[in-house]
């Protein structure tokens, strides 16, 4: 039964996983590669890791209960996972299998050194790489002390830091096997790292070198810092020589020790640039053969490289696959609309197909391709300008891309770069009765479009849907609705910039749109303070809400009708559910759950404002912003008057005012209908969903989800789905968490996030985008999560993002501090609509700001700063 249990390393391939874990199977790969030069040796199967864990049933007990923790339960996971490798290292290794690996071994020398190696099967693998997780042990000599640490790399799959990784991302501890790699020792003159791709920047066409001397443990374990060089169409361009004080070397009679190196060698570089080029090129031997960038560990003994490791480079983001070999400059959609998070395929290829220009995916993203854009010189200045306005660090980033010669072509203007990008629309009049018409014209489609999909099923309702979405981008595209919107944006910029240059004042738009009418997300946030006005006289209705987590959602108004003052509750909840039922966070995705099918979202928003609020909030809350707003406009006019050339500096300003009153609500009113159209597409998908599943073709309704619009069409058609496709979505789903959309990306892989290019904020401070005016200190609230809300009066909301399903909160807070958005983002308009200082923008806030710290929001000038 050797074969069962021992494998050489010449044996296996990537397809082994399931047999010799990721590190292995990556190893046999890695040796059949011609010109890839592998140190010899062999692989204890998982079944011989089966046979141990079988062997002790307290193990499977244990497992169980691991399988049940969270990652926040830390202590229980450090005392349960100590448990588990105690028992394994405990477990005696049968006669047998201890026979099979000394046979092994007597093939390759039995008293060479070797180093023995955990090779898990969720290790490696092109979603999550492990690195670091479980152990490796060096120069290790002779059978028994091979034995010892073969129990040891067993046990090392339940290290505290393993388990938690794997609860992170969502692998479940019972299914994870542990094969031991056991390779001939190489003593090396230099180690290191290779990153067929740039770790850093995501460059595909840069690779990074990462030299010492000695072993590789020196690098890996942070004793000294590594020679970097850095490689590109086979030349070093650049490269720094660190002070290499310190190697790890092995000794004779096992083991390894930290050594002090020469002083005249410490700045000496591990390896010449000749040898760092060629080590790329067989990087890049290494990065074709598995078909994605590859972290390698290397050796080098006498001027010969020798390969011990390589897995792909998780970290990097994806670049969306064009099938050509241009350059490609892309902007993110997540980024504009307030939703970086990564979107089921349904989600995506539903917001593709209703979009008004091509997107591209990558690790669950949109993006658009704004190359040909960028290309002529004409169209490239409307872009910059229009983006610049919302969002600088977009702008600062494509200019970066723009200031490398040649990556962006150049066309002339005339080329098809387009017309510039939101370029000005024809002006219309200022009258209300424009926006009126635009609301019932968008009423009356909807209206139409939930009468005509009743009767609508099986293929037949996707070619009725196919039809929808080109209503869909009519509507989207109406002329008119496009004027109101940039007629609102142009007099907010108008004012702006005008009362700037005259009165000296900054931003003083966002007080003369406070209660601007016809906003249909600002006015969602007040009707959730009618709603709790209704609750907040029954004692009885607030002590159910706060138990409401242990209530299913399809119940919970039903339960809720049966206490007193029940009924009159209900009836709020719904009818705030009629009219804004289709929204919740991260609407794009229509594969989010909405506030109609998950009622109990709203709950810590009502309970909020139960106890912050007094009865009537709402209609005063209006009437002050409206109040506010009106002195404000008197204020300036009167003091435009006394300026030279005042009256017609008042008058044109007046007019612009009114401009600003009468479009900017409707500026949140196309969001508003693309998600109430949504909501009526996805019912109607929901139930081929169901039929599927009566039909046994699916075994959860929203399996559905992780198939394209087209395959869903396809799948209702044939009555067949592949689960295995569903299945490998789901993991790659999860994994997508993991990475960081930027706001541009290449088609070399470079993630550029823009910077900002101020020196008048103070040291310390924290930078993002002025959005809506005032100063305003409290309690940071750092929320990623508006179902776990809970504030109180002054709080400031720091999060990573909002959009319209946010505004409930907006009425409860102070300010806001968000990572992502620009001057008309959502939450913008809303922040200014409230009148709450407000900043975005702000890179990393919700790790830099903590919660219930302190802080200052400048939302005027555009900084945070943290209060001692």
């Amino acid at each position: 039964m050797i074969e069962q249990y021992v494998r050489d390393l010449q044996e296996v391939d990537e397809a082994q996983v399931a047999v010799v874990g990721g590190k292995g199977a990556h190893l046999g790969g890695l040796s059949r590669i011609e010109g890839i030069r592998v140190p010899a040796g062999f692989c204890l199967t998982t079944d011989a890791f089966r046979r141990i864990v079988a062997g002790s049933p307290s193990l499977a007990d244990r497992l169980d209960q691991l399988s049940r923790l969270t990652p926040d339960d830390r202590e229980a996971t450090r005392t349960l996972s100590a448990e588990i490798r105690r028992t394994v290292e405990g477990i005696a290794i049968p006669g047998d299998l201890a026979a099979a690996i000394t046979r092994a071994l007597a093939q390759h020398g039995e008293q060479a050194a070797y180093a023995v190696r955990s090779s898990a099967t969720a290790e490696d693998l092109p979603t999550a790489s492990f690195a670091g997780q479980q152990d490796t042990y060096l120069n290790v000599v002779g059978p028994t002390a091979i034995l010892q640490h073969v129990s040891r790399c067993w046990a090392s799959l339940f290290t505290e830091r393993a388990v938690t990784y794997r609860q992170r991302n969502g692998i479940d501890h019972r299914t994870v096997q542990m094969a031991v790699v056991v390779q001939r020792m190489v003593f090396p003159h230099a180690a290191g790292i290779l990153f067929t791709a740039d770790p850093v920047t995501g460059n595909r066409k840069v690779a990074t070198v990462d030299a010492g001397f000695g072993l590789g443990e020196a690098l890996v374990s942070g004793l000294v810092n590594p020679d970097v060089f850095k490689v590109r169409d086979g030349e070093v361009v650049a490269k720094e020589i660190a002070a290499k004080e310190r190697a790890v070397q092995a000794l004779p009679a096992g083991g390894t020790q930290e050594v002090a190196v020469d002083r005249q060698r410490q700045k000496q570089p591990a390896l010449t640039d000749a040898q760092v080029v060629r080590l790329v090129r067989l990087g890049r031997r290494i990065e074709a053969h598995f078909g994605r960038p590859q972290d390698i560990e290397w050796c080098l003994v006498d001027d010969d490289f020798q390969i011990v490791q390589s897995r792909p480079i998780t970290t990097l983001f994806p670049i969306p696959e064009t099938g050509d070999q241009e350059n490609h400059v892309y902007v993110s959609v997540g980024h504009q609309q307030m939703m970086t998070d990564p979107m089921k395929p349904l989600g995506l290829s539903m917001w593709q197909l209703t979009a008004m220009v091509p997107m591209h995916e990558a690790a669950g993203r949109l993006f658009v391709d704004v190359t040909r854009r960028l290309a002529s010189p004409a169209s490239r200045a409307g872009l910059l300008d229009v983006i610049g306005k919302g969002d600088p660090l977009t702008r600062d980033a494509l200019e970066t891309v723009l200031d490398r010669d040649g990556f962006v072509p150049s066309l002339p203007d005339a080329g098809p770069g387009g017309p510039p990008a939101g370029g000005a629309c024809a002006p219309i009049e200022t009258d209300p009765a424009v926006v009126t018409e635009l609301i019932e014209r968008s009423q009356a489609s909807i209206a139409a479009l939930e009468r005509d999909i009743r009767t609508k099923t099986g293929p037949a309702l996707f070619d009725f849907l196919l039809n929808a979405f080109e209503e869909h981008k009519r509507v989207l595209s109406d002329p008119l609705s496009m004027q109101a919107i940039m007629a609102g944006m142009e007099a907010t910029w108008w004012l702006n910039d005008r009362l700037q240059e005259w009165l000296g004042e900054k931003n003083a738009a966002d007080t003369l749109t406070l209660s601007a009418p016809d906003n249909v997300t600002s006015e969602m946030g007040l009707a959730l303070l009618d709603v709790a006005d209704v609750i907040r006289p029954h004692p009885e209705l607030v002590a159910f809400l706060r138990g409401v987590e242990y209530v299913e959602d399809h119940a919970f108004l039903d339960e809720l009708a049966k206490l007193a003052g029940g009924t009159e509750a209900r009836d709020a909840i719904e009818a705030y559910l009629e009219r804004y039922g289709m929204r919740c966070v991260g609407e794009i995705d229509i594969t989010r759950p909405r506030w109609r099918e998950r009622p109990t979202t709203l709950v810590p928003v009502i309970l909020d404002n139960v106890r912050n609020f007094e009865p009537g909030a709402a209609e005063r809350r209006f009437e002050e912003g409206r109040q506010k707003a009106r002195k404000k406009e008197q204020d300036v006019l009167s003091r435009l008057r006394a300026l030279p050339d005042g009256e017609r500096k008042a008058d044109e300003t007046k007019r612009m005012i009114d401009r600003v009153r009468t479009f900017i609500g409707y500026r949140e009113y196309p969001k508003y209908g693309i998600v109430s159209r949504y909501f009526v597409y996805k019912r109607a998908l929901l139930e081929e969903a169901e039929r599927l599943v009566r039909a046994n073709v699916l075994p959860e309704r929203e399996d559905v989800f992780y198939l394209t619009f087209q395959e869903f069409h396809d799948a209702v058609r044939s009555n067949q789905v592949d689960g295995r496709l569903i299945e490998q979505r789901k993991d790659a789903f999860r994994s997508y968490h993991a990475l960081t959309p930027p706001r541009v990306l290449t088609s070399d892989g470079e993630t550029l996030t823009g910077a900002y290019r101020r020196d008048d904020v103070p040291a310390g401070a924290l930078i993002g985008l002025p959005v809506s005016a005032g100063t305003i200190e409290g309690r940071a609230r750092v929320i990623l999560d508006m179902a776990e809300a809970d504030l109180e009066a002054g709080d400031i909301l720091v999060t990573a993002f909002t959009d319209p399903s946010w505004s409930p909160l907006f009425v409860g807070i102070a300010g806001l501090v968000t990572e992502v958005g620009g001057l008309m983002t959502h939450g913008a308009v809303i922040a200014r609509e409230y009148g709450l200082p407000a900043v975005v923008g702000v890179e990393q806030a919700t790790r830099l700001i903590r919660d219930g710290q302190r802080i200052r929001v400048h939302g005027t000038d555009g900084y945070i700063e943290i209060l001692p």
